[in-house]
């Protein structure tokens, strides 16, 4: 497929898992990939493999919105438009609201839900002259709740709602904004999670297809809900889990 032909992508923590897989999958439809993040090199690592004439790298601190708006002004002067901006960038602060580190709270709220929020603002302007998309990275963390991660469930509620919210304020200047809300994904941020035998044979019970994730099947729903195929998708937030979302909770009795 080659749907994103002449059309400009902005992915934010494009350096490695999700992110990466994405503006792959966005550059083999076409596109031309903007990749940022906060570590140069993992982003050039990334672009060493892209079409040079289709791909931009630029540093990044999407917890500071001066940077955010020169992240779009960039890609703007390099491209000449703005039509999809994939906002991926996060992290994970673990721990009961008494047992995780104080400055955790401003941390991931900064960089998960402000991070969010600096792209969209920056964006805006740019993806209604171009009848662009918002493709958001929330999670099934954000849709309920988890053991002990109190703050990032905080922050990717805060997405979901976030995304919710501006899909109907922006519907009508013909922005369709959506979010994907994985699982389990075997991203460096679950590379420990995956040494674990113990909590592995515990989420294959839980996820009914047997598994977790990887970044390129998320990669693939993202590039469906920024396509001309997801027109008449708005303020979605779909769950990518394999099934997990689809139990009441009860344990399998059969």
């Amino acid at each position: 497929m080659q749907r994103f032909i002449d059309r400009t992508v902005i992915v934010t923590g494009a350096g490695s898992g999700i992110g990466e897989a994405t503006a792959r999958r966005f550059s083999a439809e076409g596109a031309n990939v903007v990749l940022a993040g906060d570590t140069l090199a993992k982003l050039e690592r990334v672009a060493a493999d892209l079409p040079p004439e289709r791909t931009m790298t630029r540093k990044t601190d999407v917890s500071k919105y001066r940077q955010v708006q020169a992240l779009v002004a960039a890609t703007v002067k390099r491209f000449g438009a703005l039509h999809v901006l994939f906002n991926n960038a996060g992290i994970a602060v673990e721990g009961t609201v008494t047992e995780a580190p104080l400055d955790g709270w401003d941390r991931i709220m900064a960089i998960n839900a402000g991070g969010v929020f600096h792209g969209c603002r920056a964006a805006m302007p740019h993806l209604i002259e171009s009848g662009g998309c918002i493709v958001n990275t929330a999670s099934v963390s954000g849709l309920g709740g988890d053991w002990a991660m109190g703050f990032y469930n905080a922050s990717k509620g805060a997405i979901v709602n976030f995304t919710k919210a501006l899909a109907l304020d922006h519907g009508k200047d013909g922005v369709r904004v959506n979010a994907v809300c994985p699982s389990l994904t075997f991203t460096p941020m679950t590379a420990d999670m995956k040494k674990d035998r113990k909590l592995m044979a515990r989420f294959r019970e839980r996820i009914p297809l047997g598994r977790g994730a990887e970044p390129s099947e998320i990669a693939a729903v993202v590039a469906f809900l920024a396509s001309d195929d997801a027109s008449f998708v708005n303020g979605v937030a779909l769950p990518v889990d394999g099934g997990l979302m689809a139990s009441n909770g009860q344990p399998d009795m059969s």
